[in-house]
Formats: structure tokens, sequence, C-alpha cells
């Protein structure tokens, strides 16, 4: 998954500002660009993420999880034993 500054990579270029240094700046459309594409993503690992809950769903159902014995509890320090 990317990361917010992924999206905006190829379009960031510098300006300066009267009396500044150099600032990155991204046009506006470029924005709105990358933002619809972010959320595109977002929808595509959110429809990954409900399959694979799914998949994993029917699968506990297919074959339940079975408690394993209950081990033995061991202090680590003699002091704590008491």
């Amino acid at each position: 998954m990317k990361n917010p500054a992924e999206y905006l990579e190829g379009h960031v270029f510098e300006a300066r500002r009267p009396r500044r240094e150099l600032q990155p700046v991204v046009a506006y459309a470029d924005a709105v660009q990358a933002i619809e594409t972010a959320l595109a993503d977002a929808e595509k690992y959110k429809y990954l993420l409900m399959r694979a809950l799914r998949r994993h769903a029917d699968e506990l159902l297919t074959h339940p999880i079975v408690p394993a014995e209950e081990a033995v509890v061991r202090p680590m320090y003699n002091e704590m034993a008491a």
C-alpha cells in the first residue's frame, strides 16, 4: 500500500514566494487526481481485505479450532513463586 506522499510524487514542483525560500507546491488538479487515485486504491484494498476475511471465516466454519490443553505457567523467579 502506498503512503500519501507517493500519490503526489510526480506532481510536486518548487516555487518561490516573494522574499522566501523555495517551497514544494502541487497544482490543484494534480492534488484532486492524487486523491481520486488514493480513494480508488483504498476501495481495492478494502475489497481484497473483505474477501480475505470472508475466506478466513469460511475456513473457520469448515475446520473449527480445537482449543489446546492449558500449559503450566512457571514463575521465572523463585521469590515470585511464594
